[in-house]
């Protein structure tokens, strides 16, 4: 008699779904799609300025000043200088972006630096974070006045001032994410092969501290674009001719009641940066936060 081969079946785990990536989950959300393609479309405007612009950064023609928006050849009027509202809003927004990104990269990278040394050093952490509670009692317009007055006005001064104040932000973000990676167990295992320190944090300790740094970076763009228009509307930064968009609105305050596009929309220009750079940080928050992937 024959016996019946039986076969047994083997169970097979249920494949888990696949994670959207973060860009997908960003494009998932309509405000943040949107944010980041007017994000995409200034730095396109900003880097392609020489092109873009129907006229030299420097041309102006007097016979057309105070031109307003709507003219044939200048759809968004002149200046009191007869210069090409289009030309200098390009140029401005070139300035303006610089300054922002200058600012975040080189006060992020200094607060990072100082973040990680304070939560992987616990002797030096009580100084360090000390000493960044003594920058964070100045507001960042004093830092402009100080070194301004030391150095004289300037995109420059902007930068540095707007650095400082990013440095103990910054160091604050990271120190705080640096300790709750730090009690991980893969950070002690990393210790016992004797690991050296800065193999450690770069190996380990950064890349995991990743998400909350460029959340804090994007959303610290926008504050810095405001502070630095504001430092640049009192006469801190670019000086004339350059062009900056709160130098520009700065400029356009003695033609506030009979040509008002020269101050309004450089304003707009500001209010459109801000507004866009803070949803996107809000939406980079939400997509990187692992409690909310699905």
């Amino acid at each position: 008699m024959a016996e019946a081969s039986t076969a047994v079946a083997t169970p097979v785990a249920p494949s888990m779904p696949k994670r959207p990536g973060t860009l997908k989950r960003l494009l998932r959300e309509p405000i943040a799609a949107i944010a980041l393609l007017v994000v995409v479309i200034l730095v396109l405007a900003a880097l392609l300025a020489p092109w873009l612009s129907p006229t030299g950064p420097y041309d102006n023609d007097l016979s057309v000043s105070l031109t307003v928006p709507g003219t044939p050849g200048m759809m968004l009027g002149a200046d009191g200088q007869g210069r090409n509202m289009i030309t200098r809003l390009l140029y401005g927004l070139r300035s303006t972006l610089l300054m922002g990104v200058a600012s975040v990269l080189l006060g992020g990278t200094v607060g990072a630096l100082v973040g990680f040394a304070a939560a992987f050093y616990r002797r030096v952490d009580g100084l360090l974070m000390r000493i960044m509670d003594m920058l964070l009692s100045f507001p960042a317009i004093l830092f402009g006045l100080a070194i301004a007055a030391i150095m004289g006005p300037g995109i420059f001064t902007i930068i540095l001032a707007l650095s400082i104040a990013t440095v103990p932000l910054m160091a604050r973000i990271v120190r705080g994410s640096a300790l709750v990676v730090m009690r991980q167990d893969y950070i002690e295992a990393a210790r016992a092969t004797g690991m050296s320190d800065a193999r450690l944090i770069m190996r380990h300790l950064a890349p995991n501290c990743l998400s909350p740094l460029f959340v804090f970076a994007t959303l610290r763009f926008g504050q810095v674009i405001l502070l630095g228009s504001a430092l640049s509307f009192l006469g801190l930064g670019a000086q004339a001719p350059t062009a900056e968009l709160g130098a520009m609105a700065s400029e356009g305050r003695d033609f506030l009641f009979f040509a008002p596009h020269i101050a309004v929309i450089p304003c707009l220009v500001i209010f459109t940066i801000v507004l866009a750079f803070n949803l996107l940080g809000d939406a980079l928050r939400d997509a990187l936060d692992p409690r909310l992937r699905v």
